[in-house]
């Protein structure tokens, strides 16, 4: 069984969880309990061993069990939902609305075949996204076009007010063994200061974020991939230029083919 020692740097905010070991289902749920919190429904948050009942409909089982009961589904032994736990005791106004859009979804569509665009962000983005706040537009549109170099090399003093958070319980859990090409999903936060932002106050304007996506987003128009090894700190490879001229894992961006759309690349 993982330990827990030796966090990743983009894992390094949840290191005081391991003081003592790794966290089991009750010292999870006592925080929990102690500090009041709700899922997306208002029902306490509760993490909780899975059984037959929670696991036959997947996904929307999942959401619908967590939003009417507060019940999280919690494996013994399983790195991925300790992250998943972990990350609900860091950002549980986020988590929560999280849960509450995708009940939103499955109220309004009452199909659990298919997610549909709002359900794929919120998926993508609870899996493995990346909240950068405060980054600056002309920044933010040289990411999207790719310019790798140019935000990460050129640019890397003014990253110093600039704040990565790694949101994604799935991406934390893949950093146990990192890998060149890794990559999350960053969702921008309009954040006039980083200097003393703290995750409670990251917490408030996620959710905030979050609620505000429409029913009809496409993921690829609202995220934003990004190379997690890239990221200032991740490792110390990156802190050489070259580091960035690897298309393996600093690719360009896609070309459109004819008669394709920009939402299609």
């Amino acid at each position: 069984m993982w330990s827990g020692a030796a966090l990743h740097p983009l894992s390094a905010f949840l290191g005081d969880w391991f003081a003592a070991g790794v966290p089991g289902i009750d010292a999870l749920n006592h925080e929990a309990t102690r500090r009041g919190l709700q899922t997306g429904g208002g029902a306490p948050l509760r993490f909780v061993l899975p059984c037959a009942a929670h696991t036959a409909s997947g996904a929307p089982g999942y959401e619908r069990q967590a939003f009417e009961h507060g019940e999280i589904c919690t494996r013994p032994d399983n790195p991925h939902d300790l992250f998943n736990a972990l990350i609900w005791l860091a950002f549980p106004q986020a988590k929560a609305m999280l849960n509450r859009r995708h009940h939103e979804v499955l109220q309004r569509s009452g199909d659990t075949q298919r997610r549909g665009s709002l359900r794929d962000f919120l998926t993508q983005f609870d899996e493995c996204g990346v909240i950068v706040a405060g980054m600056p537009d002309d920044m933010i549109a040289a990411m999207r076009a790719h310019r790798w170099s140019e935000v990460f090399v050129a640019r890397r003093a003014e990253l110093q007010r600039v704040s990565f958070v790694l949101f994604g319980h799935g991406s934390h859990d893949a950093l146990r063994q990192p890998f060149i090409g890794l990559c999350g999903k960053a969702l921008f936060l309009d954040v006039t200061n980083v200097t003393n932002l703290t995750l409670s106050a990251l917490d408030v304007a996620l959710a905030h974020r979050i609620a505000s996506v429409d029913f009809s987003c496409s993921p690829r128009q609202l995220l934003q991939p990004l190379p997690l090894l890239g990221i200032p700190g991740a490792t110390p490879d990156n802190e050489h230029p070259d580091y960035y001229a690897n298309r393996q894992q600093f690719r360009p961006p896609r070309t459109m083919s004819a008669g394709s759309s920009p939402d299609s690349r």
